[in-house]
């Protein structure tokens, strides 16, 4: 993706509305869950303008965002669920940056990536099967995009205080005003508010809920970001998200600026480009401003995390930190697609999840959801397990020495992709170094973060190291989704604009001899910090230790764990000229593995 990529967005088509609110025929229960008794086609739809506390754009006037709303007709006061995207006005065609290969001429094959403009369907769930079930359903462009004033800056404190305004507007302590430039209340709404999103949809609720703002009152991120660090940067090393090499966050705010007279928002643009430090890769103030974790003990709402154990663009890494950050309720949903909308990987039991969620934390209703298992786990396709916690409190880190024998050497060559370096394991290649453990006596659970130590020397010019956990064995595995022929599900009455109709998708399971489970990264000059760059010197032995990204994976009876080591990730690093020499004395590293 870059972000939008495989995101389905989902948003009404709504159209300004002055109807007069008619009284429902019905009501929620307090002692069941909510049920379909209002009509869609009579849903107030109206779209407002928050004013924000934030000039992103200085142009003397506090900015404001652009919020559609469409509601049920009645005259009790209902709660809000809520969806924030940079997303619905579409995406310019920006380059990407063109640095990826440091040092020396471009490899063959490995054209620059760009973004390409992109029409967003207005065709969604949450209004569909929300709004007749008693909640107003709001949809808001982000800073600088659509219809908002403003600018985008990939997860800036501006984006967090643009949108924490709407829920400050829905709770009455945030100015509103409709077309007319009249001033505009949510006397409908109870306050009660819940925001959910798929990526950056999804990480615009972390860091609201960040902010600690009352009425927020749960949040479901949905492969979401909890620290933009971690995104384009891992370890002091430039990273790019799976598949799009030469992305960071001036080129996302660039796509996304998509507001009247972008050109207001040039200098912003040209300060994203400077701060990011695409150089050194370092750790900064500018990357702390995006970094939801250093606020997670602020958060009052519940979470619902949900996250793909095969994305590689917003990678587990950032569920996982988030996770174990957060102290209040949560629940979590993880499943072997990649960066995938729950909806297209198990309806059903996503939509009954999502509404008892809804019901208990916007209605207050005990829909008994809190005394369910904590963590629903898909580890293999459409193979699900429950737990009270995740990782799993069985989980134990288990050590395995990489051996007692001399120093063992590769060399770099980034042209190599990480699938010909993982395969063919029990064979010599020069490119990698490879140790594998013993065949699996029992079925072996992985539930956490792997981490390795590597005491070793560098010499040349690629400053990465890379680790990748992979699990040798044939097996059917998660290999994509597909789209299911004439098969379609509609969920609630539909409007032209929006028939709520859904093509009905499946995994794509293929039977293969290897699966690369996780992988983490190393700029070895950042071996002590993130936010420190220290030269190495050549042939000099240093003890490196960094975290693979969390995960959780079945290893079968017979299946053998084997550790991949190599320098450039073509698939996410930077790419230095070839010949780097890496040496290393497994006598003295280690591979450390949270297992049952």
């Amino acid at each position: 993706m870059r972000l939008i990529r495989l995101m389905a967005v989902t948003l009404c088509a709504l159209t300004a509305s002055g109807a007069a609110v008619a009284p429902a025929t019905a009501s929620a229960s307090a002692k069941g869950p909510t049920s379909p008794i209002y009509d869609y086609t009579s849903a107030v739809r109206e779209r407002i303008w928050v004013q924000t506390p934030v000039d992103s754009d200085a142009d003397g006037k506090p900015d404001r965002v652009a919020v559609r709303i469409i509601r049920p007709a009645t005259s009790k006061r209902v709660p809000v669920i809520f969806q924030a995207s940079p997303y619905y006005a579409g995406l310019n065609d920006v380059p990407n940056h063109d640095d990826v290969d440091r040092g020396g001429a471009a490899l063959t094959g490995t054209p620059k990536s760009n973004r390409a403009a992109a029409t967003v369907t207005f065709g969604g769930y949450l209004d569909n099967y929300f709004v007749p079930r008693g909640y107003a359903v709001a949809f808001a462009d982000s800073l600088g995009t659509g219809g908002s004033d403003g600018c985008p800056t990939s997860g800036g404190r501006n984006e967090t205080l643009g949108m924490k305004a709407v829920v400050d507007w829905l709770n009455g302590r945030a100015p509103g005003f409709d077309e007319a430039g009249q001033p505009v209340s949510a006397g409908w709404s109870t306050g009660r508010t819940g925001m959910i999103g798929v990526s950056y949809n999804g990480t615009l609720p972390n860091a609201v809920a960040a902010t600690g703002v009352r009425g927020l009152e749960t949040i479901v991120p949905i492969a979401a970001i909890s620290s933009w660090y971690d995104y384009y940067r891992a370890n002091g090393g430039v990273v790019a998200p799976g598949g799009f090499q030469g992305e960071d966050t001036d080129i996302l705010a660039e796509a996304v600026l998509t507001r009247a007279h972008p050109e207001a928002c040039a200098a912003v643009m040209a300060q994203l480009e400077k701060e990011q430090d695409r150089e050194s890769g370092d750790y900064n103030a500018y990357w702390a401003e995006r970094d939801y974790l250093r606020d997670a003990g602020k958060v009052r709402a519940s979470v619902f995390v949900v996250h793909g154990l095969h994305d590689d663009n917003v990678r587990t890494q950032q569920f996982g930190q988030w996770w174990n950050a957060l102290h209040g309720p949560k629940k979590i949903w993880l499943h072997q697609a990649a960066h995938a909308d729950p909806f297209n990987v198990r309806r059903d039991v996503w939509l009954d999840t999502l509404h008892r969620w809804f019901d208990q934390w916007l209605y207050r209703i005990d829909t008994g959801i809190m005394r369910d298992p904590v963590a629903d786990v898909e580890v293999a396709p459409n193979q699900w397990r429950t737990s009270s916690a995740w990782p799993l409190r069985a989980a134990r880190a288990v050590t395995q020495q990489l051996g007692s024998g001399p120093r063992q050497s590769f060399v770099d060559d980034p042209a190599r992709t990480p699938e010909s370096l993982v395969a063919n394991e029990t064979a010599t290649d020069p490119n990698r170094l490879i140790y594998l453990g013993p065949a699996l006596a029992r079925e072996t659970r992985l539930s956490g973060t792997a981490t390795v130590t590597l005491r070793a020397d560098v010499t040349g010019d690629s400053p990465f190291l890379t680790a990748m956990l992979v699990d040798y064995g044939t097996a059917d595995r998660w290999a994509g989704t597909r789209t299911l022929p004439d098969q379609q599900d509609c969920i609630g009455p539909g409007i032209p604009e929006d028939p709520g109709c859904f093509a009905h998708r499946e995994h794509i399971v293929a039977s293969t001899p290897y699966e690369i489970v996780t992988r983490g990264w190393l700029d070895v000059r950042n071996r002590l910090s993130p936010a420190v760059t220290r030269p190495i010197k050549a042939g000099q032995p240093y003890t490196f230790r960094w975290s693979l990204q969390p995960e959780d994976h079945v290893f079968a009876p017979g299946h053998r764990i084997g550790l991949v080591i190599i320098s450039t990730d073509r698939d996410h690093t930077l790419r230095y000229p070839a010949g780097t020499v890496v040496n290393v004395d497994p006598a003295h590293s280690k591979l450390v593995l949270p297992l049952t």
